[in-house]
């Protein structure tokens, strides 16, 4: 009697053995997925972070050109009027220096050097004024430009996010392998 009873047990033995292997398996393949899952979570996050990183390094660079647009504007306006005051103490320089001559302020030649000065000094601020606005253009339109790359930063991290999560989607769920 004792034969039958010694021979079930390496049979009881082997099932607990091939069960214990199943469990096992069973638990590889969960701690796989888990692991799968995570890392298809922190992909799409990663790259969600990217895009908004990128947007707001974009909109900081963007709102810095505007700022330097603004401080070039003022400088350029500052320019305009120092120089602008400069060419009326030269004006009045050679009008001094004229009447030290004894030579009148209505004569054709004072008249003909004023007019000579006053259309150098306008030549001058227009010059001045015109460098200034090519300079307030460009810059306004690289804050456009880095604004757009503000939008498209943040464009391409969902879409990478997005590749990531669609390719990580039948690992995740294997009943989604079969379908296209």
């Amino acid at each position: 009697m004792c034969l039958p009873a010694l021979a079930a047990l390496p049979g009881l033995g082997g099932a607990g053995a091939a069960t214990a292997a199943g469990a096992t398996a069973a638990g590889a393949t969960a701690a796989a997925n888990t692991l799968t899952t995570l890392g298809t979570v922190i992909g799409v996050g990663g790259s969600l972070l990217s895009g908004i990183q990128g947007a707001q390094s974009a909109r900081a660079q963007a709102a810095a050109l505007e700022q330097q647009a603004q401080d070039e504007a003022a400088l350029n306006a500052a320019q305009d009027r120092r120089e602008r005051q400069q060419f009326r103490s030269q004006l009045a320089q050679q009008r001094a220096e004229i009447a030290a001559r004894g030579v009148s302020a209505d004569s054709v030649t004072a008249l003909a050097l004023g007019q000579s000065a006053a259309r150098e000094m306008s030549f001058q601020s227009q010059a001045t004024r015109s460098a200034g606005t090519a300079r307030r253009a460009e810059l306004t339109s690289a804050a456009q430009a880095a604004r757009a790359g503000a939008l498209s930063s943040i464009l391409r991290g969902t879409v990478s996010a997005a590749d990531s999560f669609l390719t990580a989607a039948p690992d995740i769920w294997p009943s989604l392998k079969g379908v296209t």
